[in-house]
């Protein structure tokens, strides 16, 4: 069995920023921080989650995004110490999330210092957003990794994919069907049209249309903070759409205990059986205990629920 580690969001602490630093966008976001978010994110549920994933020593780790939260280059700068303590790139898929492009940056110094973990197989690191679609292969499992990370106006927490990337998506997933792997998709938004118009993914629509086209066997996503589980229809029956709370959440936030997946993937005849254990953070805060399972089987049928 194959063993993936999904967590999102895990918003590490903002730093103090100075005023001209806060221009445009940023301002309104380091004021909500201060003010709200603050409290929702702490430091230690972070590390214990990370403390739990490393002693399940998971076949590979995904993390889908926000990592930061105003894209303040001293923010990439911490979040950059903070990937090399947690695995290297080759053990760590990243893709980016809302937070990561809160505002238009200098690729050198933002997103830039995760190029490695951004990056598909066998390619350098990653030196701008052109890169999305990229493929990691690990095992029997090839992760797309997509970008839906695009700065947009105050007050809006959108995201959107593209015509060139969902293309793109599109082929990449025609022939990794061909191969029989099992494809999974990690994308920040959720890539449905139920979300709110403050939040969702702009595009949703034209993905799911290109997913029931070619389909794919599973996609994760993080951007709201909460386990949850929601389907889009495949060319041979529904796939699972899983999100994820994020990583920091603290005990007494309006989203609970901090969590993260991990997903066991194995041949199931001429399918794939996925089994996904949620782990969430102990109220001693030293690692983690189950929080339910779902298990599915390809084509999207749910098999069993915890």
């Amino acid at each position: 069995m194959f063993t993936l580690a999904h967590l999102s969001d895990p918003h590490l602490p903002m730093p103090v920023a100075r005023p001209l630093d806060l221009l445009g966008k940023r301002v309104t976001g380091y004021l909500n921080w201060w003010r709200h978010r603050v409290r929702m994110h702490a430091p230690e549920a972070l590390a214990g989650i990370v403390a739990d994933i490393k002693v399940q020593k998971p076949d590979h780790i995904a993390l889908t995004g926000d990592l930061v939260n105003i894209s303040l280059p001293q923010e990439f700068a911490r979040a950059s110490k903070w990937l090399a303590e947690f695995g290297t790139p080759e053990e760590v898929t990243v893709i980016p999330g809302n937070h990561d492009v809160y505002v238009a940056t200098t690729w050198a110094e933002g997103q830039g210092l995760w190029g490695a973990y951004m990056a598909g197989d066998d390619n350098p690191p990653a030196t701008d957003f052109q890169v999305f679609p990229t493929l990691r292969r690990r095992g029997p499992v090839a992760l797309v990794g997509l970008n839906s990370g695009v700065p947009k106006p105050p007050f809006l927490a959108t995201g959107t994919l593209g015509q060139t990337q969902i293309a793109a998506a599109e082929k990449l997933l025609v022939d990794l069907g061909r191969e029989g792997v099992c494809r999974v998709v990690l994308i920040h938004h959720p890539p449905l049209t139920t979300e709110s118009r403050f939040k969702r993914l702009t595009d949703a629509a034209a993905f799911q249309a290109m997913i029931r086209r070619v389909g794919c066997e599973l996609v994760l996503h993080g951007h709201n903070h909460r386990s949850e589980v929601a389907r889009i229809a495949g060319p041979q029956g529904d796939i699972p759409v899983i999100g994820v709370t994020s990583a920091s959440a603290a005990p007494d936030s309006k989203y609970g205990r901090a969590r993260y997946h991990l997903i066991g993937i194995e041949r199931e005849g001429a399918g794939w059986r996925i089994a996904v254990d949620i782990r969430a953070l102990r109220a001693d805060g030293e690692g983690c205990e189950p929080d339910g399972r779902i298990v599915f089987q390809s084509g999207g049928t749910v098999a069993k629920a915890a």
